[in-house]
């Protein structure tokens, strides 16, 4: 028998298909979904500043010519999302890279909403469908020791720097941190 304080006897009560209730929740501020190839040709006009350029990428019809990233169909379905805002603008990108036992990420927002304050909650909405796709992987991402701004979002989102390592860049040799999602680490400070 129920009791007139349990919110399950109540006609209008909906239960979440866990069967748990859970108290309304704040629509988030972005969400992810499969970029499609009208969403790549825009993110190939991005322009970042100095010294973030090296953000950038080809020109949508060159990337499309040699069958790069996300100019090749199969390479953009597996690996490459979209990230828009609520009202279903695009603000970013990610890439899930293919590791075993790890989803590596690689993100991007769009320039001008740049050190704004959202980068830890669109890190975080690339978290949660990471997680969501491949829930026994660690979740990690590679950022250039300089680019404090990046590194500050990524620790606020729950990530833990775990390695240093010089390899390639575009630009040449670049020094990069290792950085793994820890949601249950202490946050930055």
């Amino acid at each position: 028998m129920s009791s007139p304080h349990d919110p399950s006897s109540s006609p209008n009560h909906n239960h979440s298909m866990s069967g748990h209730h859970h108290p309304a929740q704040p629509e988030p501020l972005f969400h992810v979904h499969p970029m499609t190839e009208e969403e790549a040709q825009d993110i190939c006009t991005w322009k970042y500043e100095p010294p973030y350029q090296l953000y950038g990428f080809l020109p949508w019809e060159q990337m499309k010519a040699l069958g790069i990233e996300m100019g090749d169909s199969d390479i953009r379905r597996k690996q490459y999302v979209s990230v828009k805002n609520r009202n279903e603008e695009l603000i970013g990108f990610a890439q899930y890279f293919p590791l075993v036992g790890v989803t590596r990420i690689g993100l991007g927002m769009r320039p001008d909403l740049l050190g704004h304050g959202k980068g830890a909650a669109f890190v975080q909405a690339i978290v949660s469908d990471a997680a969501r796709r491949h829930p026994e992987d660690e979740i990690d991402l590679e950022v250039l020791t300089w680019n404090h701004r990046a590194i500050r979002a990524y620790q606020t989102a729950g990530f833990l720097i775990t390695d240093t390592y010089e390899r390639p860049t575009p630009e040449g040799m670049g020094e990069f941190h290792c950085m793994v999602y820890q949601p249950e680490a202490n946050p930055a400070e």
